[in-house]
């Protein structure tokens, strides 16, 4: 990127990585929230002044002022592991492989390393209000209204995948799919229901004065005020902000999520169930395109199912997310041909002294930029980390 600008172009980059903000010559830094609680500039500069600005939540990890720390180091009792033997798939090289079960797990490594084909394919994404089970509930509703029943409308009236309470001109989609003959498909709103996916005659349904299409536009925190009598619902709900989406829609069309929110999805749904434990969880780098404030919420979660006696297996780069975990599985020393072997497998501890561990070197690195920290803080009167 650096080689790129000195040839005198310029480069714009949406990025939430430590390392490339440090590096950028300018900072717009937007928030305060995310979703309708965002689109706001908090600051601009240079990321010094970025680190200076009191109201930027981006300054305040950058500067150290708030960072994320290690969550629950002591969690996770069980003394059984899961095994892999003779993992061979693409460059894998005849890996053996130890899990312990009930503790938080990552697997590291270079990208091309072997990460994602030793324990994972990849996750489904899903609509969230059908997804975590709100849009029974939500039907339900609007069934038991005085209307619906004075009408003989049933819980199917408001389901936009059936005839009957649907637009059928666009089949409950809201949108109409134009085919190009060379290009990518075009999708338009539909001009009979404009969008609303619902005909005329369901929409005059109403429940505390909004219509169905209305509580599919509400956002995750405006449907937990909404919904705060309902029991179940306001329970699915208050996990789905757990893990820090309570800016999406509830109807939100499941191809505009990032892969990181499609697996929050999962994980707000697994976390809203009943268990017992003894259940493995996959994410496969469940960070991407998240924000430090963000990352502490996914950790918390995380953490609560390993509590709950399950397992956590999560693919990642994130050194912090990586200092979170109990045993760190190491793939590598490189990518592609050079990659599939087990570099490191074991407690998080041992890793940095492991001298063909990346990650290993890149933990010590930040453990000794800890230490350096500290010992410039305790020399000082002024106890913020923006002079370092």
């Amino acid at each position: 990127m650096h080689n790129l600008k000195d040839l005198g172009n310029t480069l714009i980059v949406v990025e939430h990585d430590r390392d490339v903000m440090n590096e950028a010559d300018y900072v717009f830094d937007f928030g305060p929230g995310a979703g309708k609680y965002g689109g706001k500039m908090v600051a601009e500069g240079t990321p010094l002044e970025i680190k200076n600005n009191k109201d930027s939540l981006t300054g305040q990890f950058l500067s150290g002022r708030r960072k994320i720390s290690i969550l629950g180091k002591t969690q996770g009792t069980s003394r059984d592991n899961l095994l892999l033997k003779g993992a061979r798939q693409f460059n894998l090289k005849n890996l053996d492989v130890k899990i312990p079960l009930g503790k938080f797990v990552t697997v590291t490594g270079v990208s091309g390393s072997g990460k994602s084909t030793l324990p994972i394919g990849r996750t489904p994404r899903s609509n969230p209000a059908t997804y975590v089970g709100l849009f029974d509930h939500i039907r339900d509703i609007f069934a038991e209204t005085v209307e619906a029943r004075a009408r003989g409308y049933k819980k199917g009236r408001f389901s936009f995948n059936v005839k009957g309470g649907r637009c059928e001109k666009c089949q409950g989609a809201g949108v109409i799919k134009i085919e190009m003959q060379f290009l990518s498909d075009v999708y338009v709103k539909c001009d009979i229901c404009e969008g609303k996916r619902y005909n005329k005659e369901t929409l005059e349904v109403t429940y505390k004065g909004i219509t169905i299409y209305d509580v599919l536009n509400l956002t995750v925190d405006e449907a937990a005020d909404f919904f705060r009598n309902h029991v179940k619902m306001y329970n699915k709900l208050l996990f789905l902000q757990k893990v820090g989406l309570g800016y999406i829609n509830l109807g939100q069309p499941a191809p505009t999520f990032s892969g990181g929110e499609a697996q929050r999805i999962k994980l707000a749904d697994e976390l809203s169930r009943s268990t017992r434990g003894h259940t493995l969880y996959i994410l496969d780098e469940p960070t991407t395109g998240l924000h430090f404030a963000d990352i502490e919420k996914l950790l918390e979660a995380l953490h609560e199912l390993v509590e709950q006696g399950n397992t956590v297996i999560v693919i990642e780069h994130n050194l912090d997310v990586i200092k979170n975990a109990q045993w760190i599985i190491d793939l590598g020393p490189e990518g592609g041909d050079n990659g599939g072997e087990v570099v490191y497998q074991g407690e998080i501890e041992d890793i940095i002294k492991n001298k063909r561990s990346y990650t290993g070197s890149y933990l010590m690195e930040e453990k000794l930029c800890i230490k350096v920290k500290l010992k410039i803080l305790s020399r000082t009167n002024d106890h913020t980390l923006d002079h370092i």
